[in-house]
């Protein structure tokens, strides 16, 4: 139907005739002249339709006068120089005198203009309408060029890509699953996977060495920017490695596709910290490198202050109380200053303390904080010194145990260093390693996983992992870039008595054990080589380097974070008769209490 793409027009077609095919972007009516934008996936183009002598223009005009926005067009004519460029498209130098304008569908009136940013429920609501917008086709193709960045990487070095079943066993991973009603086996059902992580273990198992896939996954868990019930990861596994191994050629890689699809140079090396680091410094244990702030931890000078939520914290076992300096931050009013609290309080702050310093040189008299008074000189004078506080700055002070002040204050810096305009306009890696074995659920009264269950402890001996297991450090890893975790991995275990006592500790008793992971624990018996991997998050680093925070942007068809397909209408109710066939019955709504 068409000699070329409209956005491929260029001057090296000068004087030939092409025919195009596209939608109107813009039509202009200017009396007896008329223009088209005509625009499709490699760009716009201008066509122009005009008097001449030529037999069957007075047709040409006319069709023009009566194209209408998104009407999808086929047209044919001659490309000639413009007189006006238009720097601001690749085809700006071009023109196409049109010969033949054909309406190949009348648009009707469309919900939104593709040069709008309507809602977000509208563009889900027409997502085929949203896709089309230029901005969205940028998005969507740096999303194509990396998968295809990342497959000719591994293919190249020998990584074999290997597809895993959708259909398969539930076992519990951190999230819930979504179970498939299995029609030939009444009462029982399929879970799709969360991850690969227990077939790509038994390739290597298998002797197939290097495996990839780009894998779908489900996870049946609350929605968010970062977050869909479906997504895709480059999942990746190796036979016979350490963490260096996977670690700097996942590192390679990455540094690979960022040149390649978005003309990025990563570092040459990328830094590694560990998890308690992390935390110390930053409290998170994927930090945004590109916000210079660090926490100061104040406990041994605030241990006898008469501020009891400062020394009652300081003198607890697992207490911490955090100082952070915010440069310029003496500037915030006492109502941004309440908004602050209200943010770290979404991460468990019940409350956040501040100061500003106003003068350093005036000490106390330079101070204006409601804390000041129950800190005396020298405590105060410390606080100044250890933070490195100079006039126009502000500190934000969090008590609480270790974990949750680490936790709200680092969400505080983040908002902090967006707000002050503190965020370095660089990409920064990092690895982070040495992850906890394991976290306590206070509500469970039981340890869980903080990576998953099948990642390799750092002691080889089980009865030092039984009698440490609060302190056990683990062989996981991610890769964090920006202030996101793009990849996450570890060493896996490799022997059965091993991940029967990770088990064990975990709650999972030998008889659950058998019945949800009896393959794995047989299977790690007969042979089965040390191995590790990683998993990348494919729609992550595609937000990324489209330069979006919303990963809904660069997935076609996500779904809401109310976990719904407003364009299909999915989930929907399924027919009696058809839940009948997989021997599925639905129980109606409990009514609410009033």
């Amino acid at each position: 139907m068409r000699t070329q793409f409209c956005g491929l027009v260029d001057e090296r077609l000068i004087g030939q005739t092409v025919t195009l095919c596209g939608w109107a972007d813009v039509a202009r009516d200017l009396g007896g002249v008329c223009f088209i934008d005509l625009r499709d996936h490699e760009g716009i183009v201008q066509i122009v339709a005009e008097p001449s002598d030529a037999a069957g223009n007075a047709e040409v005009i006319a069709a023009a006068s009566k194209v209408g926005y998104e009407d999808c067009l086929r047209i044919t004519g001659t490309v000639r120089a413009r007189h006006s460029v238009n720097d601001r498209i690749a085809t700006g130098k071009v023109e196409v005198v049109a010969t033949k304008i054909e309406v190949l569908n009348k648009a009707e009136p469309l919900p939104f203009h593709a040069h709008e940013n309507p809602g977000e429920d509208i563009r889900l609501r027409y997502r085929y309408l949203d896709l089309r917008r230029p901005e969205m086709q940028t998005m969507m193709r740096t999303r194509i060029k990396l998968v295809a960045a990342l497959r000719r990487y591994l293919d190249e070095r020998g990584f074999q890509d290997i597809e895993t079943p959708i259909l398969t066993k539930a076992t519990p991973e951190g999230a819930r699953d979504f179970l498939v009603p299995a029609r030939m086996h009444p009462g029982e059902f399929y879970a799709l996977p969360q991850s690969p992580q227990l077939f790509k273990q038994i390739l290597m198992m298998a002797g197939f060495d290097r495996y990839y896939q780009i894998a779908r996954c489900f996870r049946d868990e609350a929605l968010r920017a970062d977050r869909q019930l479906e997504f895709t990861q480059l999942d990746m596994e190796f036979a016979w490695v350490s963490e260096r191994d996977v670690q700097d050629t996942v590192e390679d890689m990455i540094r690979s596709v960022f040149r390649e699809v978005i003309g990025v140079e990563l570092d040459a090396q990328f830094p590694r910290m560990t998890y308690a680091e992390a935390m110390r410094r930053y409290g998170s244990d994927k930090p945004d490198l590109r916000i210079a702030m660090e926490f100061t931890d104040i406990a041994e000078l605030v241990k006898t202050c008469e501020f009891k939520v400062f020394s009652d914290w300081a003198n607890h076992a697992d207490g911490r109380v955090i100082a952070l300096r915010a440069p310029g931050g003496a500037q915030f009013s006492r109502k941004q200053i309440d908004e602050l609290g209200a943010h770290a309080a979404k991460y468990g702050a019940k409350g956040v303390a501040w100061m500003k310093v106003e003068d350093a040189a005036k000490g106390r008299e330079g101070i204006n904080s409601p804390i000041a008074k129950f800190l005396d000189d020298a405590t105060l004078d410390a606080i100044l010194r250890e933070t490195r506080a100079n006039t126009g700055d502000a500190i934000f002070f969090g008590a609480a145990t270790y974990k949750v002040a680490s936790d709200f204050m680092g969400a505080l810096r983040l908002k902090l260093g967006k707000d002050l305009g503190l965020v370095e306009n660089a990409w920064r890696p990092l690895w982070v390693t040495d992850f906890p074995m394991f976290e306590w659920d206070e509500e469970a009264q039981r340890y869980v996983a903080l990576h998953h269950p099948f990642t390799a402890p750092s002691v080889d001996d089980e009865a030092d992992l039984r009698a440490n297991a609060a302190t056990a450090v683990s062989r996981g890893y991610d890769m964090v870039l920006n202030g996101n975790e793009i990849g996450g991995g570890s060493i896996r275990i490799h022997r059965s008595s091993m991940q029967s006592a990770v088990f064990d500790l975990l709650g999972i008793g030998r008889e659950e054990a058998e019945l949800k992971f009896g393959f794995l624990l047989e299977a790690l018996r007969y042979g089965a080589p040390p191995h590790g991997g990683i998993a990348f998050g494919i729609d992550r680093i595609a937000a990324l380097m489209a330069g979006t925070e919303s990963i809904r942007d660069v997935i076609p068809f996500p779904k809401t974070t109310g976990a719904q397909c407003l364009m299909t209408g999915a989930p929907s109710p399924i027919p009696d008769a058809q839940l009948a066939e997989v021997h599925v019955a639905v129980r109606p709504r409990e009514a609410k209490a009033e």
